[in-house]
């Protein structure tokens, strides 16, 4: 296995490859290593044509300055990106020929090997107790959601989200008198707007939101964190729904909130939505709020190799 091949942060990608070791959590590990060190080509790329918009001097461009300052440090040094690793949660679409259950039992030993390494810390604690077993595991604990497809292909995606950034995620049942926000597209648009006006820079701005239209509290909320697998750079489908992400990205980087709240032109440096059909009686709107480290990797494996971006 090819250990230490980095996505360089002058964006210029590579794609970390080789053959799959003997034993796959190795592999794994290295995985997770990647996701907490070495923020996404696309992001950085983002947050560099950002940071030359905002004027010569100001608070934004500091702390713009600074944030890309620490993203190259970790990524040279392999150390965690941010001191909140965040809960770790896997996305995986497997071949039929795969076990879940081997799956998850390899993919939670390599995030107790990575926490013992370092790349991650131990977040994991008793709701009751407040008891951290100290490796990142315990009831529901890392998060997996399993997709079974008809493809040879096995696709592990891990997202670590930060506590600051999930806080100020958020949930809206339109109508929503409050804010004038009825049940159509203009009432969307209010409360994602809201959303962010609510955060205020508190989950460590500038910020990535995934958007979820419709569904249930469940999985409107799940389709929401979802989007932000996504590439900054990528179209939706949806002519409608891509129109509408450029619109909230604008007018949300028109509020002035700026980078961690000192104002400035970047307080988004991304807006993805989807929907989902509902039930009459039912409109959700769920917003997930993900912080400048967006922390995103994908690992695909396939007769015997794999590749990792």
């Amino acid at each position: 296995m090819k250990t230490g091949i980095r996505m360089s942060v002058n964006n210029k990608e590579e794609k970390p490859s080789g053959v799959i070791p003997d034993n796959r959590v190795d592999l794994f590990v290295e995985f997770i290593k990647e996701a907490s060190t070495n923020l996404p080509g696309d992001v950085v790329k983002v947050l560099k044509a950002q940071q030359l918009k905002e004027a010569e001097g100001s608070k934004a461009r500091g702390a713009l300055g600074i944030i890309l300052e620490n993203i190259t440090m970790a990524c040279s040094n392999a150390t965690p990106i941010c001191q909140d690793t965040g809960t770790v949660i896997f996305h995986i679409h497997y071949p039929s020929k795969e076990s879940t259950l081997k799956l998850k039992k390899e993919l939670t030993e390599a995030v107790v090997k990575a926490t013992q390494k370092g790349y991650l810390r131990p977040n994991s604690m008793d709701s009751i107790t407040g008891e951290n077993p100290g490796d990142n595991t315990g009831i529901g604990l890392p998060s997996f959601f399993f997709y079974e497809t008809d493809h040879s292909e096995l696709e592990i995606q891990i997202m670590l989200k930060g506590g600051g950034c999930e806080n100020v995620g958020a949930q809206y049942a339109l109508p929503h008198t409050a804010l004038g926000a009825g049940r159509d597209i203009n009432g969307v648009k209010k409360v994602i707007l809201d959303a962010v006006v609510q955060a205020q820079g508190k989950g460590c701005a500038p910020g990535v939101l995934g958007v979820g239209i419709g569904g249930d509290r469940v999985s409107g909320a799940l389709l929401a964190k979802e989007q932000i697998f996504r590439k900054l750079d990528d179209k939706n489908p949806d002519p409608l729904l891509a129109e509408m992400e450029n619109e909230m990205l604008e007018k949300g980087n028109k509020l002035g909130i700026g980078p961690m709240g000192f104002g400035g032109l970047t307080t988004l440096i991304g807006v993805k939505i989807a929907k989902m059909h509902r039930i009459p009686a039912s409109f959700f709107v769920s917003i997930s709020y993900m912080c400048w480290a967006t922390r995103r990797k994908t690992l695909k494996i396939q007769d015997g190799k794999y590749e990792l971006y």
